[in-house]
C-alpha cells in the first residue's frame, strides 16, 4: 500500500477522529464504520486496477512471527484476518527448548497483504489494551479466559471484514457491470494465482485441527471485536505492544 494514496489519507483521517478522547462512542463507531468500507474498497480498486496492468500488483509471501504470550492466538488472528482480506495462511511451528514457536506464512497479492498488515498491527494493538482491562471471573484461569476472550475478539473481526468487503464487491460489481466488466471473475482469478502460489510451496498441505477453549471470556471478546478499529495511524508511529501475559 502507498503511503500516499487518497484513500488511505481518508482513512487515517476519520481514524485519528475514532480514537480521540473527545469523540463519543456513537461518533467513533461511525468513523471507524466508514474507515472498514474504505479499506475494502480500496482492495477492490487495487484488484481492478491489476486485471488491466497485472505488474501492479503481483503475488507475494511474507512470514510473520508471533511472540509470546498468546502467540499461537495471535496466528489465528492474523490469519483470519489475511484470509478475508482475499490472503492465504499456513500456520508453522518449531520446538525450541523454550517451548513451542508459531509463525504464520501469509500468501497474497501485495495490495491484500499490506492491508493484512496494517489491519494485524492495529488489532492487536487494541486487543492488549482491552484485553488487560477485562476482569477474569473468580476462580477461573486467567490464560482459558483470555484464550477464549481473543478467541470472541477474532470471531468478531472475521464477520466485520466478511461483511465490508462483501458490500464493496456488490458495489463495485454493479458498477463495472455497465462497463462490461466482472468483479467476480477478477477476484476469482486472483484468488486461483494465489493458491498456485501456496500449492507451489506447500504440495503437501495439510488442514490444520480445531482447538476446544474452556474460558469463559468469548462473549467480551465478541463485543471488544464489534467495537475495534479496522486500521489506525498509530501505525505509522508506534510498536505493537505484547498481551498481558498469563
Amino acid at each position: 500500500m502507498h503511503a500516499d494514496h487518497p484513500m488511505l489519507a481518508k482513512i487515517r483521517k476519520l481514524l485519528a477522529k475514532a480514537e480521540n478522547d473527545a469523540t463519543t462512542p456513537e461518533e467513533a463507531e461511525l468513523y471507524t464504520a466508514r474507515a472498514a468500507r474504505l479499506i475494502a474498497d480500496y482492495g477492490i480498486d487495487q484488484a481492478l486496477l491489476a486485471a488491466d496492468l497485472p505488474e501492479s500488483d503481483v503475488v507475494g509471501d511474507r512470514v510473520v512471527r508471533l511472540d509470546a504470550p498468546y502467540a499461537r492466538d495471535k496466528a489465528e488472528l492474523l490469519s483470519a484476518v489475511g484470509m478475508r482480506l482475499r490472503c492465504r495462511a499456513v500456520h508453522m511451528t518449531e520446538r525450541t527448548p523454550e517451548g513451542t514457536r508459531f509463525a504464520v506464512h501469509l500468501f497474497g497479492h501485495e495490495s491484500d497483504l499490506a492491508r493484512a498488515d496494517l489491519l494485524f498491527t492495529s488489532l492487536l494493538m487494541q486487543a492488549s489494551t482491552w484485553l488487560s482491562r477485562a476482569p477474569v471471573p473468580g476462580r477461573e484461569n486467567k490464560a482459558a479466559f483470555r484464550r477464549s476472550w481473543l478467541a470472541g475478539f477474532r470471531l468478531a473481526i472475521s464477520r466485520r471484514l466478511e461483511d465490508s468487503e462483501r458490500r464493496a464487491e456488490s458495489k463495485a460489481a454493479d458498477q463495472a457491470q455497465r462497463q462490461g466488466r466482472s468483479v467476480g471473475l477478477v477476484l476469482a482469478d486472483r484468488s486461483v494465482e494465489v493458491d498456485q502460489v501456496l500449492h507451489d510451496t506447500y504440495p503437501r498441505l495439510g488442514k490444520a485441527r480445531a482447538r476446544q477453549l474452556s474460558g469463559s471470556g468469548m462473549t467480551g471478546g465478541w463485543a471488544a471485536g464489534q467495537r475495534a478499529d479496522l486500521g489506525g495511524e498509530r501505525l505509522h508511529t508506534q510498536e505493537p505492544e505484547a498481551l498481558p501475559g498469563v
